[in-house]
């Protein structure tokens, strides 16, 4: 098994993590506009239920709900690429090919076994029909290798990217091929790496980087933010408080 190159680790996420981050945050930020793109993907009810009453608190929170919904996804599937760059330089794993196996994004073998792994970020991820639909996509999956030649055992495993779970082997009794491991956190990174300690090595040169890139941000942020409130208050004040009424009919009065 060969060693993990932490330094080429850190590149990589300098480069293809962080960088690219920080790039699609500031291009999505600088085309974002309030009225098309914000208020109407936002609750009025929940913000008003939080009692905000200024147009600056009603921007932030809305653009910060907005902005962290999108970066989740984003960041997650960087994340996802920097997984199967670990495996790939320890284990020579890949990346599965896009509609050959669905739920599927890693495919490696280690100890005499292979392993199919979709990944996710955290482990409360699914509701129940997703999960079933994840665990017939992993029976079919290991259809298609068994077809295809390989003759090891095929481990499924549903692996996310932080997170905790004390029960890792989900048995389907009725049915041994949805079985699956839900390997979460320090157990998901040591699978693809070998490193028990990988979980933790990560997060330091994440903070390096967001310490570089972070500013250039925050100063589009801020400035993002005197924009919008001044267009929110020009629109959606009336004698210096939130016009509640005319924002949810902005939001919600059906076209005519």
């Amino acid at each position: 098994m060969p060693a993990l190159n932490y330094t080429k680790v850190e590149k990589f996420i300098s480069e293809h993590v962080l960088k690219t981050f920080y790039d699609n945050r500031i291009s999505r930020l600088e085309k974002l506009r309030l009225q098309n793109d914000i208020l109407h993907k936002k609750n009025p009810y929940l913000f008003r239920a939080k009692n905000i009453q200024t147009a600056e608190d009603f921007v932030k929170s809305a653009l910060d709900a907005f902005l962290i919904s999108q970066e989740e996804t984003m960041f997650g599937n960087l994340m996802e690429d920097l997984a199967v760059y670990v495996c790939k330089v320890v284990f020579g794993g890949k990346k599965a090919e896009q509609g050959e196996m669905k739920s599927v994004d890693l495919e490696f073998e280690r100890d005499n076994n292979y392993y199919i792994v979709g990944v996710k970020s955290g482990t409360n991820w699914g509701n129940k029909d997703q999960l079933d639909r994840m665990k017939m996509n992993f029976k079919s999956a290991k259809k298609k290798l068994r077809s295809a030649g390989v003759t090891k055992n095929i481990i499924a495993v549903n692996g996310c990217m932080y997170g905790q779970d004390s029960q890792p082997f989900k048995e389907n009794r009725d049915d041994p091929e949805q079985s699956y491991y839900k390997y979460a956190g320090q157990e998901f990174w040591s699978l693809i790496s070998g490193d028990d300690n990988l979980y933790v090595k990560l997060i330091e040169p994440l903070g390096v980087e967001a310490k570089k890139r972070d500013p250039s941000f925050q100063e589009l942020y801020i400035s993002v933010v005197n924009k919008m409130t001044l267009e929110f208050g020009q629109n959606f004040l009336i004698n210096g408080q939130i016009d509640w009424e005319k924002l949810i009919t902005f939001v919600s009065k059906k076209k005519v």
